[in-house]
C-alpha cells in the first residue's frame, strides 16, 4: 500500500487523506493541482490509489471501480497509516469525496472533517437516483466543494434538495464536474481550483481541534 505525501510548506498543521474518482487515479492532474495548493497553506496531503486502478496503470487497460465494500476496506486500511499526531481529514474528487463520506459513518478512528471536491449526488441525467442516504449519520463536519453546474448536482438542484444532513457547499463559478468553468464565464480553472484550495484550507483550520 503506497501513499504519495505532499508535505506542507510550512509546518504541517492536519492531513487530509485524498482519494481519486471513479476515471483517473491519484496521479491524475486535478489530485496533484489541487494537493499542491493545499500543501502550500500547512497541510500534509496523502494521495494514493484503489485496487483496481492500480491493475489499470499496471495493465494499461481502464477498469470499473469496485464496489463499495471493497473500496471503503482499502480506505480504512490507508488511514491507518497516517500521522497519529496530526489532526485527520479525508475527503476525494467525485467517488472518492463519497467513499470518504461513507467511511467517515463507520470507522472508529478519529475523523476531524471530510472534504469532497466534485460530489456525485447522482448519475448524470438521473436525479432521482441520490447517494445520500448515509449523510444523515456522518459525524463530522462535511463541506461539498461543487461547480455550480456540475451535471452529478447544480446548484440549482441541491439548493432544492432535502438533505438529512445538509454539507457546506461552496460553489465554484460556472464550474463543471472538475470545476472547470467556461471561457465565457470570464473565470478560469486556476482561479476556481485556487478558491476551492482556500476554502478547503480554511474548513480544515476551522475544524482541527
Amino acid at each position: 500500500m503506497t501513499i504519495q505525501w505532499i508535505k506542507a510548506k510550512q509546518p504541517a498543521h492536519a492531513q487530509f487523506i485524498f482519494a481519486h474518482g471513479a476515471g483517473a487515479g491519484s496521479d491524475s492532474e486535478f489530485m496533484q493541482q489541487m494537493a499542491n495548493l493545499l500543501a502550500e497553506q500547512g497541510i500534509n496531503v496523502g494521495l494514493f490509489d484503489f485496487e483496481y486502478m492500480q491493475i489499470a496503470k499496471q495493465t494499461n487497460k481502464r477498469r470499473p471501480p469496485e464496489r463499495a465494500p471493497k473500496l471503503l476496506a482499502y480506505f480504512a486500511h490507508v488511514i491507518e497509516q497516517t500521522e497519529p499526531t496530526l489532526p485527520l481529514f479525508i475527503g476525494g474528487k467525485s467517488m472518492g469525496g463519497r467513499m470518504a463520506s461513507m467511511l467517515a459513518c463507520e470507522t472508529d478512528k478519529k475523523i476531524n472533517g471530510v472534504l469532497a471536491f466534485g460530489y456525485p449526488f447522482h448519475p448524470p441525467g438521473k436525479p432521482e437516483k441520490l447517494r445520500i442516504d448515509h449523510f444523515g449519520d456522518i459525524p463530522c463536519p462535511f463541506m461539498v466543494l461543487q461547480g455550480e453546474r456540475d451535471t452529478f448536482g447544480t446548484r440549482e438542484e441541491l439548493e432544492a434538495l432535502k438533505l438529512a444532513k445538509r454539507p457546506e457547499f461552496m460553489w465554484l463559478a460556472d464550474g463543471d464536474h472538475s470545476l472547470k468553468p467556461r471561457k465565457k464565464s470570464g473565470v478560469t480553472l486556476e482561479q476556481n481550483l485556487q478558491v476551492a484550495a482556500d476554502r478547503a484550507s480554511k474548513f480544515i483550520k476551522q475544524y482541527c481541534l
